[in-house]
């Protein structure tokens, strides 16, 4: 799948999901949110994973990465740490501005999870065995908890995510949409990173180098492209991905202006 395909084709799921299919937004859940994170997971071409061996296997691949715990997060309980990149950049931001806010740690509860490790409670359509979803523990001040609350709200109000209340036991479900939450970041430092236009001849006169990176465990194409000052789609196209998947051990060439 080219890059254009895959944008054109995820441009057309989020239209089709916009008018009825956003049953979510008080986020009790409902069928509909089913329906969006497993058509969501279909489009990335996300695998659903059977076994650990498997999850190991993905692992070893850098389709899956490790979540590690920091001083604004914790993982309680954890089976399997590990998630899309993009996930664990979600988890990360999210964490950071949480303990900003409410001077609170961000509990992980449960992030990859293969089908044979589902709790018995769990729904058959569940897309954690794919990687794109975390738990979150349930904050016991009411503060935190409407500021979390009204965090997954917005961001599922932008079809970035989907989120669910789960009562037993008391937790967020969250699914992240790697590339229409990769698009949202890059809109929100799209203006403070964009350059001044230079005059036309100037412009004409620039060069564009190119120079290699070499992909560290735990690295995302996001992170890669704010550190050198471009774009994930141009990463991308420079180096003919169809998709944001990256592995340790790697060699991107980047662009430079």
């Amino acid at each position: 799948m080219t890059l254009r395909s895959a944008s054109v084709r995820l441009a057309a799921i989020l239209v089709f999901v916009a008018p009825g299919m956003v049953g979510a937004q008080s986020l009790r859940g409902s069928s509909a949110s089913l329906d969006i994170q497993n058509l969501m997971a279909r489009s990335h071409e996300f695998t659903f994973l059977h076994t650990p061996g498997q999850v190991s296997k993905f692992v070893d691949s850098g389709y899956l990465i490790r979540v590690q715990p920091k001083p604004d997060l914790q993982l309680h309980q954890v089976s399997f740490p590990y998630a899309r990149p993009e996930v664990r950049l979600f988890v990360d931001r999210l964490a950071d501005q949480y303990h900003a806010a409410c001077g609170e740690v961000l509990v992980v509860t449960s992030l990859t999870r293969p089908e044979s490790d589902q709790p018995i409670n769990a729904s058959d359509r569940s897309v954690h065995p794919t990687g794109m979803a975390v738990d979150l523990r349930v904050p016991n001040k009411s503060g935190c908890r409407r500021w979390l609350e009204n965090v997954l709200l917005d961001l599922e109000r932008k079809k970035v995510i989907e989120a669910t209340r789960e009562k037993r036991p008391a937790h967020f479900h969250v699914a992240v949409f790697p590339q229409p939450y990769l698009h949202y970041l890059g809109a929100l430092i799209a203006p403070s990173a964009a350059p001044v236009p230079a005059p036309r001849a100037t412009v004409a006169s620039s060069t564009v180098a190119m120079t290699s990176y070499k992909v560290r465990s735990g690295d995302s194409l996001w992170a890669i492209a704010r550190k050198h000052e471009t774009t994930v789609e141009r990463l991308r196209e420079t180096n003919r991905l169809s998709s944001s998947r990256i592995r340790a051990g790697q060699v991107l060439k980047v662009p430079t202006t």
